[in-house]
C-alpha cells in the first residue's frame, strides 16, 4: 500500500483513495472509476508537469502489472451506464439518487465523463474577481480547444465535447456560467451567498454520509437543518459543500477551471500552461479581460451551448472561436515568456503550449481528428482509441 510513498485513504474498510504526506498530493476514485490526481501546490509549470509525468508513470507501471489500462478521453467511448463500475463511496450513492431528480444527464456526468482541471490562486479580492470573470468568459473557448469526446456507446454522438454537453442538463442549481460574477460589486460575499443557496447533498459524521439532499445550508448555519436540529456546521461541512458545486469556474481555497475534456498524456501539461500564461501576468490578464468584457450574458451563454457541438467553428457575435483561441494562446505565450521560469536546460514554460498551437495550425481538435480516423482508417470502429489514446 505504501508503494511510491502513497498511503491508503479508507471509507470503512474500503480503500477509496491515496494520499502522499510528503507532497500533499492525493489520488481519488471518481464515481465510474475515473482516476484523479490532486497535485501539490507548485510554483512552476515544469514542476507540475514533472509531478504529472511521475504519477502517470506510476499508474502505468502498477496498472500494467494488473492488466489495467488508462484512457485519456472526455467521455466513455463505448460502455453503457450499466456496464460502468460504481465506486464504493457513500457520497456517490447519495448523489446518484439525487441526480435522477434534477436533470437528464447527471448520471452520465458522474459515471462516464472525465476532465482535466486546473487550480490557480489569486493575490487579492480584486485580482480574484478579474481572473474569475475572464476565466468564465473564456471557458467555452478552452472547451473547444480541448474537445475530446465525440463517441458514445461505440458511435459518433454528434458532439465534439459530449462531456461539456452533458453538463448542460446535470443540475441547473449548481452548474453553468454563473452570470452573477459579472454584476457590479461581485466579490467573496456574493460567491458565498451563491454557495449558501445551492442545495446540499450530505452531512459527513462518524465516517458516514447522511442524506440531506435538497436541504439548505442556510438552515444548517441557523441550527435548523432537518435531522441535525440544534447542530451547527463545521468548516469541514462548508468545505464539503463547496465540493458539490459545479460551475464552469469554481472557487474553493483556489480557483478551479472546469471546462476541458481529459486527453492523452501529451496534452495534460498544456491545460495549466494555457491558464497560467493568461492569468498570472498583470498586463496579459488586462488584455484578456479587455477581449471579453463587452460580451453580453446572452452571448456568453449561447457560446457555452454552441461549443460542445461546433467546437472551434462556433462564433460569439461575428468572432469565430478559432480566432479568439489563437489570440488567447498568443496572450498566454506572452504571459509565460514574461514569467521567465526555466527548467534545468533553459527552456521556459512556453514549451507546454506546443500542443495547442498544433491544434490551431491544423484547425482541428482531437475530437475532429478522431472522427476523421473513425470514418477512415478506423473503419467505423472506436476500438483503435484504446491503443492510440491510452496512457
Amino acid at each position: 500500500m505504501t508503494r511510491f510513498g502513497w498511503q491508503p485513504v479508507l471509507e470503512g474498510d474500503t480503500i477509496i483513495g491515496l494520499t502522499c504526506p510528503d507532497t500533499m498530493a492525493n489520488v481519488s476514485l471518481e464515481p465510474g472509476g475515473q482516476f484523479e490526481l490532486s497535485g501539490a501546490p507548485l510554483e512552476m509549470l515544469h514542476q507540475t508537469c514533472s509531478e504529472v509525468h511521475d504519477h502517470l508513470a506510476q499508474v502505468k507501471e502498477v496498472g500494467g502489472e494488473l492488466d489495467i489500462h488508462f484512457l485519456g478521453t472526455g467521455f466513455s467511448p463505448e460502455w453503457t451506464r450499466e456496464e460502468t463500475p460504481v465506486m464504493p463511496k457513500g457520497r456517490y450513492k447519495i448523489m446518484t439518487e439525487y441526480m435522477k431528480k434534477v436533470g437528464t444527464m447527471g448520471l452520465d456526468m458522474m459515471y462516464r465523463s472525465c476532465t482535466v482541471q486546473v487550480n490557480l490562486d489569486w493575490s487579492s479580492e480584486s485580482d480574484m474577481v478579474k481572473k474569475f470573470r475572464t476565466s468564465v468568459a473564456l471557458q467555452p473557448v478552452v472547451t473547444a480547444l480541448f474537445a475530446n469526446s465525440p463517441f458514445t456507446e461505440g458511435k459518433p454522438n454528434g458532439y465534439l465535447s459530449y462531456r461539456s454537453h452533458v453538463w448542460t442538463d446535470t443540475d441547473k442549481a449548481r452548474t453553468g456560467m454563473v452570470p452573477f460574477v459579472f454584476e457590479s460589486g461581485f466579490g467573496y460575499e456574493r460567491y458565498v451567498d451563491y454557495a449558501l443557496d445551492v442545495p446540499m447533498y450530505f452531512v459527513h459524521r462518524d465516517d458516514q454520509y447522511h442524506d440531506v439532499t435538497g436541504k439548505s445550508f442556510r438552515d444548517f448555519m441557523a441550527g435548523k437543518l432537518e435531522g441535525f436540529e440544534g447542530e451547527m456546521p463545521t468548516i469541514g461541512d462548508w468545505s464539503n459543500h463547496l465540493t458539490t458545486i459545479f460551475p464552469e469556474v469554481r472557487i474553493k481555497k483556489y480557483m478551479e477551471m472546469r471546462g476541458a475534456d481529459s486527453g492523452p498524456w501529451n496534452t495534460i501539461c498544456t491545460m495549466p500552461a494555457t491558464w497560467v500564461g493568461l492569468l498570472y501576468d498583470g498586463g496579459v490578464l488586462d488584455a484578456a479581460w479587455d477581449m471579453v468584457k463587452n460580451w453580453t450574458s446572452d452571448e456568453r451563454e449561447q457560446l457555452r451551448w454552441d461549443v460542445p457541438k461546433q467546437g472551434l467553428n462556433a462564433q460569439i457575435g461575428r468572432l469565430k472561436v478559432k480566432d479568439i483561441a489563437r489570440e488567447m494562446v498568443d496572450m498566454s505565450r506572452a504571459g509565460l515568456k514574461a514569467r521567465a521560469m526555466t527548467d534545468g536546460v533553459g527552456a521556459d514554460e512556453t514549451i507546454f503550449l506546443a500542443g495547442l498551437e498544433e491544434i490551431l495550425d491544423k484547425g482541428k481538435s482531437l475530437a475532429e481528428e478522431q472522427l476523421d480516423a473513425y470514418h477512415g482508417r478506423w473503419n467505423e470502429s472506436v476500438k483503435p482509441i484504446y491503443d492510440e489514446y491510452a496512457f
